[in-house]
């Protein structure tokens, strides 16, 4: 029965954490966009959004109890560029900007259709401010009530979603691979996969406070959180896709995923119904944004020895997301692309092979060749995403195997990792059973 309930405490914590009230977005939009090929798009989505931030968990474990474990698997040094990179892009570069921003469009704009988005970007950041710079019980208070608020919105409106269509015809026909590969791409937009590293720790601490210290209990426990975890999210997220699909959103205007959701909800809960989810989805973009803050402060305060301090590191993220902010939902996400399309899959790249290799290899040379082939790979499209476009090495990309699923890096990845290999075994590295 302990085992149950504390699997069960686990889970749907480690949800919470992936649960960000900005992922809302994306599903919907996704669904719409797929049409009668919905279900493929879910698989995708699935793939980058869940099952991917699952295994995130699972080689942490593996490594050790952090981040820092794994990244060590290859070398300090890129452990802690990784590390920078994740904490970006998690923090005021993607992650914090967008909760502002969505927080505005699905929470206030609705109510104050006359505010500036500026004035909703300082309202948002100076509380953000306030709540993170001296972290207090506010948050959790908060966090714990509005996850399950939100959670039965939610779960609410697929049913009635689901028992009542919203439209009997699909906006449009879309085929299976375009739908599977929309999924796929939007997957990347969770940023889950970077958050499942990096706060992979908190859930291992949380185990062994329960008395799950053994490395075998620990495993087994946290194993069972992230599976329930991963569950609730291919329900909540599979549901929003099917509701996306069956909306019925006119085709004639331009598709904004603030819009879509808002449109979706007042089909199905009326007037009240928005205002209940749009203050519950604002109020959680919140949470998370005074979380991912505290997270970016004392990480780069601890990586700096405090030569800048924990206050001067949130001032400057608030103020640098305060702007990114203005921007809009649709303008982050357009941007962030190029961004995911380098760094997921390289930390994918480096979940994976520690997940399958790990236990037979200890030299980090082979894992190092891994990343470097992925890296080699995305570093191309990261061009592509600023019009830096190198045709030859563009065109000999989607000739790999596997690139027209949006998988061009698997293959030279793997090609890395053989050569690697071979290459420590010449030097005379010993690889254990």
């Amino acid at each position: 029965m302990k085992q149950i309930r504390d699997t069960t405490t686990l889970g749907f914590a480690l949800f919470a954490m992936f649960f960000g009230a900005g992922n809302l977005l994306l599903p919907p939009f996704i669904g719409f966009n797929s049409a009668g090929q919905w279900d493929w798009a879910i698989i995708g989505f699935a793939l980058t959004g869940i099952l991917l931030p699952l295994l995130g968990v699972l080689s942490i474990i593996n490594s050790g109890e952090s981040f820092h474990d794994l990244g060590n698997r290859t070398h300090p040094l890129i452990a802690t560029i990784l590390g920078i990179v994740i904490m970006l892009g998690i923090g005021p570069l993607i992650a914090i900007p967008r909760t502002a921003a969505t927080t505005f469009e699905v929470g206030l704009l609705p109510t104050f259709p006359n505010l500036s988005p500026i004035w909703g970007s300082i309202l948002f950041f100076s509380v953000t401010f306030v709540l993170s710079i001296r972290p207090s019980k506010v948050v959790n208070v908060i966090g714990n009530f509005l996850t399950p608020l939100l959670l039965i919105l939610l779960i609410s409106m697929i049913i009635m979603g689901a028992l009542f269509p919203l439209s009997a015809n699909y906006a449009h026909d879309v085929e299976r691979l375009t739908a599977f590969k929309l999924g796929f791409i939007e997957g990347y937009q969770t940023l889950d996969v970077l958050a499942s590293v990096i706060f992979s720790g908190i859930i291992i601490s949380a185990a062994k406070t329960k008395g799950y210290v053994n490395v075998k209990d620990k495993n087994r426990i946290v194993t069972s959180a992230g599976c329930l975890a991963a569950f609730c999210l291919l329900l909540i997220y599979g549901g929003l896709v099917f509701l996306g699909a069956q909306s019925g959103y006119p085709t004639t205007t331009d598709v904004k995923r603030a819009e879509l959701l808002l449109f979706i909800s007042h089909k199905i809960f009326g007037g009240y119904g928005v205002a209940a989810i749009s203050i519950s989805i604002a109020l959680a973009c919140l949470t998370t944004a005074i979380a991912l803050t505290c997270a970016v402060g004392t990480f780069f305060s601890q990586l700096l020895h405090n030569r800048i301090s924990y206050q001067w590191v949130v001032t400057i993220c608030c103020l640098f997301s305060a702007v990114l902010a203005i921007t809009g939902v649709e303008y982050i996400i357009q941007v962030a692309y190029p961004f995911l399309a380098f760094i997921y899959p390289i930390v994918i790249t480096l979940v994976l092979y520690v997940l399958i290799f790990g236990r037979i290899i200890k030299s980090s040379l082979p894992f190092i060749g891994a990343m470097a082939g992925t890296t080699l790979t995305s570093t191309f499209y990261l061009f592509a995403g600023f019009d830096i476009h190198l045709k030859g090495a563009e065109n000999m990309l989607q000739s790999i195997p596997l690139a027209t699923y949006e998988l061009w890096w698997v293959i030279p990845s793997f090609v890395g990792f053989l050569l690697f290999l071979m290459w420590d075994k010449v030097r005379g590295n010993r690889i254990t059973p």
